[in-house]
């Protein structure tokens, strides 16, 4: 009986310790086996709960050889989600061998309220980039990093390529109907002035913002071969946008290809983006 007694004392202090010893080991990070194709979803780059990124990777992958095609989302930079690349994701892999994939997350702004102004979606993206270049060695990926996205994502994937790439991490960058000019973005759309004015401020009292924003500012002749796709029948972001951004590229000597579709609008259809999908990989292909 007393021993039942002392043993019944016992288990708790033990049980506690245990508790305590098992609550200080670290989260196991999966093991990233170059062997083994692994997608892993929602890492965290940073703090904000937008912050995420959903990571595909291929069996048999070597830093030599695998390279990563990294997508930004659209949303007219309000709006829209890493997960818009699941759709486009069978199109790639279709044409594409050895390739690991990245969406991103980013900070999205808030009509509403006012938060997350520009050049909060800028940041995230370097914020994004720099956790990626400091992951390739773990990951058993090369640093031929190809930078991509549509609309809003466009943009992003253009300011980055040509504004912050000073390590040369982005070999590549591919957009699809990108704002590229942001003081002539509007063109007379009153839903697009009045976003513009909210997001990045009045052009006439923040003019800088706006020229910092408008990736055509930054070409130059290092700028990093560009290929891009744009409808003729875009209401949202004007085709003159990616006219603006041919002849900048043009003026700098920049290696470039594009495609601009009749009757497309703001969004192909599934025939167009899957020749676009070969196109761009023929393109890096060029260039890589």
């Amino acid at each position: 009986m007393e021993q039942t007694k002392f043993l019944k004392y016992l288990a708790l202090p033990v049980l506690i310790l245990l508790l305590f010893v098992q609550s200080c080991q670290p989260d196991k990070e999966p093991i990233e086996d170059e062997n083994v194709a692994m997608e892993l979803f929602d890492v965290s780059y940073g703090d904000h709960p937008r912050h995420k990124m959903d990571i595909f990777l291929p069996a048999n992958r070597t830093r030599e050889n695998t390279r990563l095609l990294i997508w930004i989302h659209g949303g007219a930079w309000v709006d829209g989600d890493k997960g818009e690349f699941v759709d486009f994701k069978p199109w790639f892999e279709e044409v594409q061998d050895d390739y690991a994939y990245i969406s991103l997350n980013y900070r999205l702004f808030d009509v509403a309220s006012g938060a997350n102004k520009f050049p909060s979606q800028e940041e995230d993206i370097k914020m994004a980039l720099d956790y990626i270049k400091q992951k390739l060695p773990e990951w058993k990926v090369s640093d031929q990093v190809i930078l991509s996205g549509g609309s809003a994502g466009g943009h992003l994937a253009l300011l980055h390529s040509y504004k912050n790439n000073s390590d040369g991490l982005v070999k590549v960058v591919a957009a699809v109907f990108p704002p590229t000019e942001l003081f002539t973005l509007g063109n007379g759309n009153p839903l697009i002035t009045f976003l513009l004015q909210t997001l990045v401020g009045n052009p006439e009292t923040n003019s800088d913002m706006y020229i910092n924003s408008s990736p055509i500012n930054f070409i130059d002749s290092q700028s990093v071969p560009t290929t891009f796709y744009h409808g003729d029948a875009d209401e949202v972001v004007p085709i003159d946008q990616s006219y603006l951004l041919e002849e900048k590229l043009r003026e700098n000597n920049v290696p470039l290809y594009f495609e601009y579709y009749p009757g497309q609008g703001h969004g192909f259809t599934d025939q167009t983006y899957q020749n676009m999908i070969r196109k761009i990989e023929e393109f890096i292909n060029l260039h890589l």
